[in-house]
């Protein structure tokens, strides 16, 4: 990208100096004349034009194939690494252009992975040999080239949710907050006992929480902890209701 930047700003500098030029070359008194340009000063204008449309097409244009090479995909990170720890993970195997850890657009989490473009295909291609399958947060990572992995990959489309385990110990939690998930809602009940599976119920069709989940446990004294422990208790900012389902 900055090598696009300086390019274009490059062109924009030769325009206006082969402008000056050109103009200079056929100044006259400061009256506005309509009489055609002189043929030197058309041919300087013509030259101008032709080296500002090179350097336009060669500044903005990468061909796609080419950027590939050197943008690669980072799979299994864990959800507390962000950009900053994963530029830095790469800078050490050279010049990290852009470093990006996706997140799902409903529930502001990482979705575990990200993609980061390095300034040259050999120090790409050194990341990938020294940082694939190595161990961060107690998570392997992988690293591949984006153009010989997940070429079509959703990035916009939600996580999907795990499957449900149901179980007669069962808690029906309302008042949820929309950006609980069904991770979150897990993770808070299992202060109180073995939480088997936990949903938080969506609206046919689309991601968004209809504001109600369950929560499983592996008996009834669990059932009644959780109750007596979590309602009316605040979870994402909300007062929720805990109640045997």
């Amino acid at each position: 990208m900055a090598t696009t930047i300086s390019s274009l700003a490059a062109t924009h500098s030769l325009h206006r100096r082969c402008c000056r030029s050109s103009t200079a070359s056929a100044s006259t008194p400061s009256r506005v004349s309509f009489r055609a340009a002189p043929p030197a000063v058309a041919a300087a204008r013509a030259r101008c034009r032709a080296a500002v449309q090179v350097l336009a097409s060669s500044a903005v244009l990468e061909a796609p194939e080419e950027l590939a090479t050197r943008k690669l995909y980072v799979g299994n990170i864990p959800r507390t690494v962000a950009n900053d720890e994963l530029s830095a993970m790469f800078a050490e195997h050279g010049t990290v252009v852009r470093a990006e850890v996706m997140y799902d657009k409903y529930s502001g989490r990482s979705r575990r992975f990200g993609f980061v473009t390095m300034s040259t295909v050999e120090e790409a291609n050194a990341a990938t040999e020294a940082l694939n399958e190595t161990e961060v947060g107690g998570r392997k990572i992988k690293v591949n080239v984006t153009e010989s992995f997940l070429p079509n990959i959703d990035l916009s489309a939600p996580e999907p949710e795990p499957t449900f385990v149901d179980s007669q110990y069962k808690v029906y939690v309302g008042n949820l907050a929309k950006t609980v998930t069904t991770e979150v809602l897990k993770n808070f009940f299992s202060e109180k006992g073995e939480v088997l599976s936990a949903t938080v119920s969506r609206v046919p069709g689309t991601p968004k929480s209809k504001g109600f989940g369950f929560v499983t446990f592996s008996s009834d004294g669990e059932v009644e902890a959780a109750v007596s422990t979590f309602n009316n208790t605040e979870l994402e900012g909300q007062t929720i209701r805990v109640n045997k389902a």
